[in-house]
């Protein structure tokens, strides 16, 4: 069972992460907000990157909070996987 859940915190680790650097590619286009896909990927991301955003100083345009949570996600999942390891 432990082997599960750190599939399941891998993945769902990869798939925010992959979500995030996304919207980071978005920023840089511009798309229609009012697209689906890109409206489904915003509505994701914003509660995990807003908290950060806020945080951080105006850095003159440029949005460090994607660097900011995919190192954190990298942090947690490793920390989970070991956390789930050790009770397997």
């Amino acid at each position: 069972m432990a082997y599960t859940l750190i599939d399941l915190v891998q993945i769902a680790s990869r798939i925010l992460s992959v979500l995030i650097i996304g919207r980071a590619l978005l920023s840089w286009i511009s798309p229609d907000a009012r697209n689906a896909l890109v409206a489904l990927v915003y509505r994701i991301t914003e509660p995990v990157l807003a908290p950060v955003r806020n945080l951080l100083p105006a850095t003159g345009g440029i949005d460090f909070s994607p660097l900011i949570v995919l190192v954190g996600i990298q942090v947690l999942e490793r920390v989970l996987v070991r956390i789930l390891e050790g009770l397997a």
